[in-house]
């Protein structure tokens, strides 16, 4: 591969950085990383670089992180193959995500071990470069409180069991990054110890704790609430619960699905004014039927209905989504009126830091890895590059 193809420069275009918005600025790559960026009028030196010219009204945004999906396009990180997790990391830069946790569902062991074993294999020896990269792994159950299911298969819930996970993280090659559980459930505490003292993010989800109970949590260390509102005890006067501590602290940040199904905007709104945009952390929560049309899906081994955007099992409970985040990103300053800097936190800043790698993604800064995205005046997805090479052109976009 010659200089000039690993080098590009992309220029003209605004650029969200970590900080401040540069009106009218360029960006250079260099194999997989940013190493200058400011100004058009500080650019020096264009030769030996690929030129990307880009529209005046069209802005750089750092690519967007999905700390909670299950599939794609078909694929869902549950079928344990290869070719699944090939196609939902092809798939994922033409909404805008260029690194996500694979995310598991409820399910027997021998099935979750399966994933977590192909999932870890496959981190290990993936070339993310041209397409999403898989940061690590979310455990989304077995370890909840069967009260708050939900979509989670109720048969195979168990209680936080610290030697199946252990196991798990094993068999994983250690990239366990994130667990959701009911910290209220007997062992629950002691998961919390372990994964704090072992540098993985506690996420309380699918949960009955009391407020008391979720406030103990959170001083024992859990940072994280999976999708806030969705299947937790919820806000009463009287009990404030799960909801009522994690608007309350601002020692954790909130999952959102901003669907428009699964939280109203109105409660969309109320989060944002409550936790604001240090608080809220955008996610999808999609499973494979996202990028696909409305029909009969399998979700954790379960049938799921999608129609005109609604997943649902057959009794009618949401079953994920098919959102796309560059679409929760729309929506988010659609229902609350946030400015783009402010979503842009919620959708990379935050997921960054919660799993301890904004030292190399969440931002536009130099040294950092090339995950950039291109959106037009109207926000839509132009073009995404992960780690430098160029994943996604919008069709009939030309430069």
């Amino acid at each position: 591969m010659n200089q000039k193809a690993q080098s590009i420069l992309i220029k003209n275009m605004k650029i969200y950085t970590a900080d401040k918005i540069i009106e009218k600025g360029f960006i250079k790559i260099h194999r997989e990383k940013i190493i200058d960026l400011g100004l058009m009028n500080h650019l020096i030196k264009e030769d030996g670089y690929r030129i990307i010219d880009m529209p005046a009204h069209y802005a750089a945004i750092p690519g967007l992180i999905d700390l909670h999906i299950h599939g794609v396009n078909g694929s869902d990180v549950m079928d344990g193959t290869v070719e699944a997790l090939a196609n939902i990391t092809e798939t994922l830069p033409s909404e805008g995500t260029t690194s996500f946790l694979a995310t598991t569902i409820t399910q027997s062991v021998e099935a979750i071990e399966n994933a977590v074993k192909n999932a870890g294999s496959y981190i290990e020896k993936q070339s993310p470069s041209g397409k999403a990269e898989i940061l690590g792994l979310h455990l989304e159950g077995p370890f909840i409180n069967p009260k708050r299911a939900g979509a989670q298969p109720e048969k195979y819930i168990v209680d936080p069991d610290l030697n199946l996970l252990k196991r798990w993280q094993t068999l994983s090659k250690n990239h366990v990054k994130l667990v959701t559980l009911a910290p209220e459930q007997q062992g629950g505490m002691q998961m919390v110890d372990y994964l704090i003292r072992n540098g993985i993010t506690a996420s309380i989800g699918h949960s009955d704790a009391t407020y008391n109970e979720t406030i103990e949590a959170i001083e024992a260390g859990v940072s994280h609430v999976t999708h806030l509102f969705n299947q937790m005890k919820g806000l009463h006067h009287r009990e404030p619960g799960v909801v009522g501590a994690a608007l309350l602290r601002e020692d954790v940040k909130a999952e959102l699905i901003v669907d428009g199904i699964h939280v109203r905007p109105e409660i969309v709104q109320l989060a944002y004014k409550q936790k604001g945009k240090d608080g809220i952390v955008l996610i999808t929560d999609s499973m494979r039927a996202k990028c696909l049309k409305s029909g009969s899906y399998d979700l954790g081994g379960q049938e799921v209905i999608v129609t005109n955007g609604k997943a649902v099992l057959k009794d009618g409970t949401l079953a994920g989504s098919v959102l796309k985040l560059g679409n929760a990103l729309k929506n988010m300053i659609s229902y609350t009126g946030c400015s783009l800097q402010d979503a842009i936190r919620m959708a990379a800043v935050n997921p960054a830091k919660q799993i301890k790698i904004f030292d190399r993604k969440g931002s536009l800064e130099i040294g950092k890895d090339a995950d950039i995205v291109i959106l037009d005046e109207q926000l839509d997805i132009v073009m995404t590059f992960t780690r430098g090479k160029l994943a996604f052109q919008k069709e009939g976009f030309v430069f």
